[in-house]
């Protein structure tokens, strides 16, 4: 009997899921492998610094976003004044009863959706759904939930989507769980991927992620039989329904053999790492067990090549098994900032190397500039051997401004500090 947590309390037996009967029944027991030996791409109209800025500013001016919102949003799409017409998909949305905030939400979701075509392409699906009998109400909360159900192409598909949202929607509202894999026929992969999403919402998987998939490009829930055995691993190995890791881990082992599973494990046991650790690391990242020797090979080279041992090289990859998906360009730049510019050792590395996923700009650049003025002031001893810990640069903002800048009684000090943080923060 296989059981999992279902809304964080009630448990389900996989037996008693109706479409799961054939995974347990006919696939082979998931032995523990280590017991052995994404989405639609968003479009962008224009790559140049005045399509970008046009953008930025459309979108400030017409949404009220925030610049920094706004900025980001131009790096995913952008138009160009005469390209597109986002006017009229704006007055579109409100035409059919959304408010500026759905809107504002919608865009910020799904940008590309102001590159489409009001006319030919966005009204007729919203028309289409009113038809079917949609109310105002309920049209803008589904779209303002999931927009990129417009960005997908037929009536057939949009119709089926837009109900399941519906459907999921509505059933989330009432504090009673509710059951809902009724009978769907089969065939396409539209119906698979919905029946498909019923059974790990049954699992417990939240809203947000079911949406996702829903809207997803990938074949993870198209499926029956690979589904069925796929999902069947995932829960025999322990992961929790509602959790990203729990889809993360879906997506990796999908359709994966045992043979290629124990192969894949191989690959970390010939570099030195044990069964148990490769399990480990699994669990924190399932994509660890998606990398390839050659990408593995070629991570640790750049390791070595920055002084760090093959042992340092395991630590890290345990503690923070991403570090692999890293390019050597970005390991080099934050190892030889961390290391030759602030002084800190190799060794905080390998006990700290979440350090590299952080970013540059946003994170380690401000708060090591502080820590810098704050060395320089002789605020944090003598030497720059008295380097605070390297965890500290892990911490959240707030609590970095409280242990390095708030604490201090000096105004005019608390001020210069903020302004280098805030500086190279915002940039």
């Amino acid at each position: 009997m296989y059981s999992v947590i279902l809304h964080g309390r009630r448990l389900v037996q996989l037996q008693k899921l109706p479409y799961l009967r054939f995974a347990v029944e006919n696939a082979s027991t998931f032995s523990n492998p280590f017991s052995s030996a994404a989405s639609d791409a968003d479009v962008s109209l224009g790559d140049g610094r005045k399509g970008k800025t046009f953008t930025v500013s459309y979108l400030v001016d017409s949404l009220g976003l925030s610049k920094k919102l706004a900025e980001s949003i131009s790096r995913k799409v952008s138009f160009c004044s005469g390209k597109g017409n986002p006017d009229s998909v704006l007055s579109l949305l409100r035409s059919h009863g959304f408010t500026d905030t759905q809107i504002s939400t919608i865009i910020t979701n799904y940008p590309r959706l102001l590159t489409l075509d009001a006319e030919k392409s966005l009204g007729p699906k919203l028309q289409f759904l009113q038809s079917r009998g949609a109310s105002s109400s309920e049209l803008t909360q589904i779209v303002s939930t999931v927009p990129k159900i417009l960005g997908k192409r037929g009536h057939k598909t949009i119709s089926r989507y837009y109900d399941f949202v519906k459907v999921i929607i509505e059933a989330d509202k009432s504090s009673k769980y509710e059951k809902l894999c009724h009978s769907l026929p089969q065939g396409s992969k539209q119906e698979n991927k919905i029946r498909n999403l019923l059974v790990l919402r049954e699992l417990g998987v939240p809203q947000r992620l079911l949406f996702s998939l829903l809207i997803s490009n990938q074949h993870v829930c198209c499926g029956k039989e690979i589904f069925e055995v796929s999902l069947r691993k995932v829960v025999d190995l322990g992961f929790d329904p509602t959790t990203s890791t729990f889809v993360e881990a879906l997506c990796t082992v999908y359709g994966m053999s045992d043979k290629t599973i124990e192969e894949k494990v191989d690959v970390y046991k010939r570099l030195g790492f044990a069964v148990e650790d490769v399990w480990a690391m699994f669990k924190k990242w399932p994509l660890s067990l998606a990398n390839s020797e050659k990408k593995v090979a070629n991570s640790i080279e750049t390791f070595l090549g920055l002084g760090f041992s093959r042992d340092d090289f395991v630590r890290i990859v345990k503690r923070f098994p991403q570090c692999i998906g890293l390019s050597a360009e970005l390991v080099k730049k934050k190892t030889e900032f961390v290391v030759k510019k602030m002084n800190w050792p190799l060794k905080a590395l390998v006990s700290n190397p979440q350090v590299l996923g952080l970013s540059m700009e946003k994170r380690i650049v401000p708060r090591c500039n502080v820590i810098k003025a704050l060395i320089l002031k002789d605020l944090l001893g003598d030497t720059r051997s008295k380097l605070p810990p390297l965890r500290y640069v892990l911490i959240t903002d707030e609590k970095f401004l409280e242990m390095y800048v708030r604490k201090h009684d000096d105004k005019q000090l608390v001020a210069e500090l903020m302004a280098i943080f805030t500086e190279e923060h915002a940039s």
